[in-house]
């Protein structure tokens, strides 16, 4: 036997789960020399490259050892736990989503978390250049006094190119020198600035606080009106949390959110926490990582994706606004980042606070079970009431043809600026107008790659997809019949209502906010605290604006179409409009001034409508969880989804009706029940429903046809899905399946 055979027969084997689309870790040699242990990242020899993997399991004897490759190198990188490990196993299990692709959403981050590199810092040294030139004057007088600069900010400072701070450090008046990584966890303070909490606030304080020093697994719902101060009630919590040593992650729906969330964190416990979403750089997204994973961040602050962070000693999770969809979601690993993450605090045993004014349906009816603590804020801080809400019949009362705005909320617009106050204008079509067409021929401009119209965006002079993102200019003439400016919009959108606001009030200043305008997250921050700061008179925007902003001298929020939404065959739309409608208004009122909100609807007598303008929100969900509960849908029963598509309809046609007579043939199981033949299923069973073309039938050049199964609430909905995928036939040219348990969208 050669000696690299003996040494072989030394290493130990472990498995090495690579972040790619594979379900069971792959068994290697390792040299006794690497001391792995589970959790560790490794460098692994897959297929004819090297690729990043983490240790899955050690010790292992596997039925064949004769081939095995071996590990190339241990990262310096902190182990991922085994909690985490088993979240992802979980995860993975729940979702049908090969374990790699669940493990690459918590390690994505980490294949560029090297060690931390020392900053190059540069100083004055006192000494007197060769040549003493203006620009090098400014430089050395911006040095002055021992002030030490990256080369970057020494050269923006003096308004120079780094090429004339190289020159005097060769000179010898500055010098360079290394310096610590700067500090991406600022010290937090949990005494810092506590707030005077009224009773109701201190009580739900009390409970969480009580939760987070148990050290056990404990949900909560904390409901509270618009402006009740949720946020000041958990943030009692998470400084019991900093008290202890622990870790807190703090989950928001929308970058939009963290903006005052990061300044008013910051005033209470005298630091920011750390930012995690995608418009943080991929190398800040290293460092963080590393820094959850040796427990150096206290606190995270971020968007779903955050929800995978390597956390050390995670004490605390809130979900933020929890029924936001945005928390959904559906491209590669379909998962709900509000339902996983009372999953991960239960593998963490950590206290978790699902925060909401409108909650979901699925927290609600826990909460009302007991499954969740319940606490709930039913009044404003500070003595603020809620906003007066009423209805603008449009049948009645709408306004002229050709625009969007009735007389009375316009009124109410002039009084309200004439006042000094702020009002915002919401309706939930971004652009300028959903379709354009050819009032000469009729030609209607659609997506060459989906089954959907163009939006017109005036402000961009351009056509475009909002499911592909295909653009295309807006032409002067019809392609079809080279008509002649007889395009026409059809429709508001927010650049629409802001043309038509601009000329019923030409001195007002107006801003219109929308996700797809340039600038990213920073304009958007900027933006925001303008409104906060009272710098704008009418505000414009799309279900942005709803999502827990605090504007002060917002008095007035006008809804152009309360209705949108309404008439589609969701099972959430009502829901989905009742918590919209009331985010929005909610905005309104927030400062020292009462608010108001005027609902511009065709159907006034709608249960959601009527429950909005009757403030009894207790009402409307007990009609809402009823039926629910007579149609066995979500919380009361299992809905799945198999979405199949292709470049080719008839091949996506023809595997979705595969996949539905597999359904049919499958042997009995004694995990799950599955419904035969025409016959309504009985409460026990599985039925699938389906192939119908989806809605949007074509997205991004692929046809696409859906399969719904829904069960009770105690199916083995999982193992039901995989037996089906096992027995109907492989997906064959190009055809792709995508499974979405628990679905969101229905599109």
């Amino acid at each position: 036997m050669s000696s690299g055979q003996n040494a072989k027969n030394r290493a130990q084997i472990v498995e090495v789960l690579p972040p790619v689309a594979v379900d069971s870790p792959y068994s290697y040699f390792a040299p006794p020399a690497l001391d792995l242990v589970p959790g560790d990242s490794v460098r692994i020899p897959l297929g004819k490259r090297d690729a990043y993997g983490v240790v899955w399991a050690t010790d292992v004897a596997p039925a064949i050892t004769g081939n095995l490759k071996t590990v190339l190198q241990k990262l310096d990188r902190p182990p991922l736990s085994q909690k985490l490990r088993d979240f992802i196993d979980w995860l993975a299990r729940y979702t049908l989503t090969p374990r790699g692709m669940a493990l690459r959403l918590a390690t994505r981050a980490a294949e560029e978390a090297g060690p931390d590199t020392p900053r190059l810092l540069y100083r004055a040294t006192g000494a007197a250049p060769l040549r003493l030139t203006p620009t090098r004057a400014r430089v050395l007088e911006a040095a002055a006094g021992g002030l030490a600069f990256t080369k970057k900010a020494l050269a923006e400072t003096a308004s120079c190119s780094a090429g004339v701070i190289d020159a005097l450090v060769d000179d010898g008046a500055l010098e360079a020198f290394s310096a610590p990584p700067e500090s991406i966890a600022p010290p937090l303070h949990p005494a810092h600035a506590a707030p005077l909490l009224e009773p109701a606030q201190r009580a739900a304080a009390q409970a969480l606080t009580d939760a987070v020093e148990a050290h056990g697994f404990k949900p909560f719902l904390l409901e509270g009106v618009t402006g009740a101060g949720k946020t000041e009630v958990y943030f009692e919590a998470l400084a019991a949390v900093l008290a202890q040593g622990g870790q807190a992650l703090v989950m928001m729906p929308e970058i939009a959110l963290t903006a005052q969330f990061l300044d008013r964190f910051a005033a209470r416990f005298g630091g920011r926490p750390a930012e995690w979403h995608s418009g943080v750089s991929p190398r800040k997204r290293a460092r963080i990582w590393r820094a959850t994973a040796t427990g150096d961040i206290r606190v995270v602050a971020g968007a779903r994706s955050a929800l995978f962070l390597p956390f050390r000693d995670l004490r605390l999770i809130v979900v933020d606004e929890e029924h936001e969809g945005a928390y959904k979601q559906d491209d590669g690993v379909s998962y709900n980042a509000r339902d996983m993450a009372v999953v991960r605090a239960r593998f963490e045993e950590a206290a978790i606070v699902l925060a909401s004014a409108t909650p979901s349906i699925e927290t609600r009816v826990n909460a009302q079970q007991g499954r969740y603590g319940y606490l709930k804020l039913d009044s404003r801080a500070g003595l603020r009431t809620m906003p007066t809400l009423a209805a603008i019949d449009m049948r009645v009362e709408g306004p002229p043809r050709g625009r969007w705005i009735a007389p009375r909320l316009a009124l109410a617009i002039g009084e309200t600026i004439a006042r000094g106050e702020q009002a915002l204008l919401f309706l939930n079509r971004r652009g300028y107008a959903p379709l354009t067409l050819c009032r000469t021929c009729g030609h209607r401009f659609r997506c060459e790659n989906c089954d959907a119209w163009l939006v017109e965006h005036r402000f961009r002079r351009a056509l475009v997809c909002h499911h592909c993102g295909h653009v295309e200019r807006r032409p002067d003439a019809c392609p079809e019949c080279d008509s002649v400016d007889s395009l026409t919009a059809c429709g508001p959108g927010v650049e629409r209502l802001a043309e038509e606001v601009a000329t019923l009030f030409p001195e007002a200043r107006v801003l219109v906010l929308s996700s797809d305008f340039p600038g990213g997250a920073e304009r958007l921050r900027r933006e925001l605290e303008e409104i906060a700061n009272g710098a704008f008179d009418i505000i414009i925007g799309t279900q942005l604006v709803a999502k827990g902003h605090n504007f002060p001298h917002l008095t007035l929020v006008g809804v152009i179409d309360a209705d949108l939404g309404l008439g589609s065959g969701d099972p959430r739309a009502a829901e989905r409009t009742f918590q919209l409608l009331n985010q929005v208004t909610g905005r309104a009122g927030r400062g020292d001034k009462p608010g108001h909100g005027l609902l511009q609807t065709f159907q006034p007598d709608h249960p959601v409508i009527a429950a909005m303008l009757s403030g009894d929100a207790d009402k409307f969900y007990a009609q809402e969880i009823a039926l629910r509960e007579r149609a066995g849908l979500p919380p009361f029963g299992r809905l799945a989804a198999l979405i199949v598509s292709a470049t080719d309809a008839a091949l996506a046609e023809a595997h979705a009706r595969a996949l539905a007579r597999a359904a049919h043939a499958l042997p009995p199981s004694p995990r799950y029940r599955v419904a035969t033949g025409g016959d309504l299923p009985e409460r026990d069973e599985i039925m699938l429903l389906g192939p119908a073309e989806a809605p949007i039938a074509l997205i991004r050049g692929r046809y696409r046809y859906r399969l719904l199964a829904r069960g009770p609430k105690n199916a083995d909905m999982q193992a039901f899905l995989r037996d089906l995928l096992a027995t109907a036939p492989k997906a064959q040219g190009g055809v792709r399946v995508q499974t979405d348990v628990d679905p969101q969208s229905f599109l």
